[in-house]
């Protein structure tokens, strides 16, 4: 039996509204025993229980990245970087990812599993969510990652080969993309209705989520009939292109049934957005703004690997959300306890609580005063383990 105790000044367990003043956690075999103020926790631990104190730090829940490509590299060639990449390179990233406090990452597209081979064989980094190859049409968005699928047969024969595989999310490219030469422009839906709820019905008979790539707003709300679980990039593009088609009826859908958006912004987003000019920056913050009114529940992601979003600075992304208007506990909450809710996985993780995985972070500042704390990093721990943090 091992145990280890963890004081500091502050513990937020989460979600948003809980803090405990000088508090402490007691984690025994990984698995969290206790969590609150230090003086009651401490007498739970037995004499020969390793202890850490950080007496100005902050301790929170491990912080989940959402959208990630392991098999990608940043470097601009995907095809090339999918066909190419070995065990090394994916264990590399994820150790990238797991150094910026991502304890948890979900995998939303790899080549013939390789993130879920990947996932089942290295044990000591963050926790993994794999979708295996997306779904897409012949030739579609991302093809090259081995998913591409004819009529409604095929599709459903290609969830059921992902679930064979052991995937854990079933992803649709149900508009095109950027990434993919000759392939559907982003607003086009890459199926029809009936494709897209087939598509749904089968990953539900496997117990299985979805997560449907959507840029155009004709797949987003295609997506959101289908009953998908979560809609990745959620851009709104009007058909044909040209500007954004926000369509109220749509929106409320979405949240009345439940369905998350994952935007995946990477970590430099204030390039990206100065890169648009002010104008388009605008509306896309006001885009941001329409969802929140909605009631549209939002989960942060970085398409890690795709273009040239990083696998570091998870903080940095994180900032986005402050700058469109979130208050730095509804961010902290979105990137823990709500992400662990739209993975399906909040029994496990996404909180400090008896009885869940000792997932957690210290911050060597307070992220409620400065997100950008949540990169300062002084421990990190999956399921009780400590990362290899590199000196400050």
């Amino acid at each position: 039996m091992r145990q280890q105790l963890i004081t500091a000044g502050q513990v937020l367990p989460g979600p948003a509204g809980h803090r405990i003043a000088d508090g402490a956690v007691l984690i025994q075999d990984g698995i969290i025993l206790a969590v609150g103020p230090r003086a009651a926790v401490e007498g739970l631990a037995s004499s020969t229980a390793e202890r850490q104190h950080f007496p100005d730090g902050t301790i929170l829940p491990g912080l989940i990245n959402c959208h990630v490509h392991l098999v990608f590299d940043a470097c601009g060639d995907p095809a090339r970087a999918a066909a190419e990449a070995t065990h090394t390179e994916l264990a590399e990233r994820a150790d990238q990812l797991l150094r910026s406090g991502v304890t948890t990452v979900r995998d939303l597209g790899d080549r013939d599993g390789a993130a879920i081979e990947f996932r089942d064989q290295h044990t000591r980094g963050p926790r993994i969510v794999a979708s295996g190859p997306p779904i897409t049409v012949p030739d579609g968005h991302c093809w090259f990652l081995g998913g591409g699928a004819d009529g409604e047969a095929e599709l459903r024969a290609r969830v059921r080969q992902n679930a064979e595989l052991g995937a854990d999310v079933i992803k649709v490219m149900a508009s095109g993309g950027q990434i993919t030469p000759n392939s559907p422009s982003m607003w086009e839906s890459q199926f029809t209705a009936a494709e897209m709820a087939a598509i749904v019905d089968e990953a539900s008979k496997a117990g299985l989520p979805v997560a449907a790539h959507a840029h155009g707003t004709d797949a987003i709300a295609a997506a959101a009939d289908a009953g998908v679980t979560t809609i990745e990039h959620c851009t709104w593009l009007r058909e044909g292109g040209g500007g954004y088609d926000l369509r109220d009826d749509v929106a409320a859908k979405i949240a009345e049934r439940g369905i998350f958006a994952c935007v995946a912004w990477p970590s430099d987003w204030r390039g990206f957005m100065n890169r648009l000019g002010s104008a388009r920056a605008d509306q896309v913050a006001s885009r941001f703004e329409w969802m929140t009114e909605h009631g549209i529940r939002m989960i942060p992601g970085t398409d890690a690997g795709a273009g040239s979003s990083g696998f570091d600075n998870y903080a940095g992304a994180l900032q986005l959300y402050e700058h469109l208007g979130f208050d730095r506990e509804h961010v902290i909450e979105m990137a823990t306890t709500t992400s662990a809710e739209a993975l399906g996985i909040g029994d496990t993780t996404g909180q400090l609580a008896p009885g869940l995985s000792a997932d957690l972070l210290v911050t060597a500042g307070d992220p409620l005063a400065d997100l950008a704390n949540l990169g300062r990093l002084e421990l990190v721990t999956v399921k009780g383990r400590p990362a290899a943090l590199q000196t400050r």
